[in-house]
């Protein structure tokens, strides 16, 4: 298995289809270096072709998920992207924001469901990766913060498109103008997690569990019902019940079907074929 600077992969139960994934920078707190927006979607890809994954669990090392991009790698891009001519300047940062940008899409382009798992802070990048995970839980003392805005930067990596869906226009506008520090249990109130934990120990027995729930189900419908969620998020009703239509025709018939049949009929558990 690679390894990696920034983050690191861990199988911790033998034979699981649960891995887990860490941001693994926690001297500072998980903080977004340069080496991580080149690292992360690798690693995601890697688990999203692995047959033996069928579900990734998203955390921080130590006490904190993250505490947003780095500031040595904030200046380090501004100051890179100098030119004497504006214009290209210009187009020198949009690149580099366009790759940060795809970095944090990644998750949503691996066709296995990711969950993330959240310890205290959750700061800037932090949120735009979490809105960009399928599930999301946390800790009593968590704390989240959309903190671009004081520093002068209009959130580029995700937050403001994705968030707004995920809690609503007006909560997504009041926090992110704000860039308020606000609680895993306000989290939980606007929906931007689904359950707080009373400590890490039982956040992790907790997720472990609802992620080995989802990848005992049948790989086919599981891809399946996160690819057309996201695809149908910036569809219209008609639309997305046409793209479901038509991502149904090419896998509905499946051996996974027929599994899921006979096991019902039979009163036992299925055992679906990896993907």
């Amino acid at each position: 298995m690679e390894t990696y600077r920034s983050i690191e992969i861990v199988h911790k139960i033998p034979n699981s289809p649960v891995f887990n994934l860490y941001l693994n920078r926690p001297s500072v707190r998980n903080a977004l270096s340069g080496d991580f927006f080149a690292e992360f979607p690798k690693a995601l890809a890697s688990l999203d072709q692995n047959p033996n994954v069928g579900v990734i669990i998203l955390s921080g090392a130590g006490g904190h998920f993250c505490s947003g991009i780095d500031l040595k790698t904030l200046t380090s891009i501004s100051g890179g992207a100098q030119s004497a001519d504006r214009g290209r300047t210009g187009e020198r940062l949009r690149r580099e924001i366009k790759t940060m940008q795809d970095a944090i899409t990644a998750v949503e382009k691996c066709r296995k469901p990711v969950i993330a798992a959240v310890q205290g802070a959750c700061i800037g990048g932090g949120i735009d990766i979490i809105t960009a995970c399928d599930l999301r839980y946390c800790t009593e003392d968590s704390f989240f913060s959309v903190k671009e805005v004081d520093l002068a930067i209009t959130a580029d990596l995700g937050t403001l498109q994705r968030l707004p869906t995920i809690v609503g226009y007006g909560n997504a506008m009041e926090l992110a103008l704000t860039g308020r520090r606000f609680s895993g249990s306000e989290a939980k109130s606007l929906g931007l997690v689904s359950k707080v934990f009373s400590s890490k120990d039982a956040m992790d027995e907790g997720v472990q569990a609802v992620a080995e729930e989802i990848a005992a189900k049948s790989p086919l419908a599981v891809t399946g019902t996160k690819a057309v969620l996201l695809r149908g998020r910036d569809l219209t009703l008609d639309q997305g019940l046409d793209y479901v239509a038509t991502w149904n025709s090419g896998v509905l018939l499946s051996d996974d079907l027929f599994e899921a049949i006979s096991a019902h009929n039979q009163k036992r558990r299925p055992s679906f074929s990896k993907l």
